[in-house]
């Protein structure tokens, strides 16, 4: 099927760090000419889903300005530049985040969360075999840890009460693959 959309032009509206905002000028099949907001990830990203020795998964707690509260998440960050490999970074992460490395780190998915605005991709890994690392948290980032069974979890995910979409699509995809 052939696009009958496109994009006449696009205005750079703020450039952030990883982020920048663009405003698409779209052309719709009609000929009418509308606007749409574009936000462009410079980075990507990578996650982690940490697997203790008991089988739990390790969470970081930590506080998100955008829904001004605390949330239940996997580990993840940014990659330091967009030729770094997610494998790379998903270790690093989780090590910074958590305190602990892995050698045994698989991939598990690859997600591009809000597709109908910005073009961020999260590559998704499973670590297992945790050894005691260093934590190196980022200047004004608090994380707390909690060790957590996959079916509270997902209990959890059912009740609202873990909204995050890297993590619900990671814990979801992890029971999946590994029915643990």
């Amino acid at each position: 099927m052939e696009n009958k959309i496109k994009r006449i032009d696009r205005k750079l509206e703020f450039q952030g760090t990883i982020l920048d905002f663009y405003t698409d000028y779209m052309q719709m099949p009609d000929g009418k000419v509308v606007k749409w907001d574009f936000i462009s990830h410079r980075k990507g990203a990578a996650a982690v889903v940490p697997v203790m020795d008991d089988g739990k998964i390790l969470m970081v707690h930590q506080y998100r300005n955008a829904l001004e509260r605390m949330t239940v998440e996997i580990p993840a960050g940014a990659r330091d530049n967009a030729h770094e490999n997610t494998k790379i970074c998903a270790a690093r992460e989780l090590e910074e985040e958590t305190g602990y490395k892995s050698d045994d780190l698989e991939f598990l998915i690859s997600l591009k969360p809000t597709v109908a605005y910005d073009n961020e991709f999260i590559d998704i890994y499973v670590a297992k075999n945790l050894k005691p690392g260093t934590q190196h948290l980022d200047t004004y980032e608090f994380i707390e840890l909690e060790a957590i069974e996959l079916d509270e979890l997902c209990e959890r995910i059912y009740a609202g009460r873990i909204q995050d979409g890297k993590t619900v699509a990671a814990i979801m995809a992890y029971k999946n693959k590994y029915g643990k």
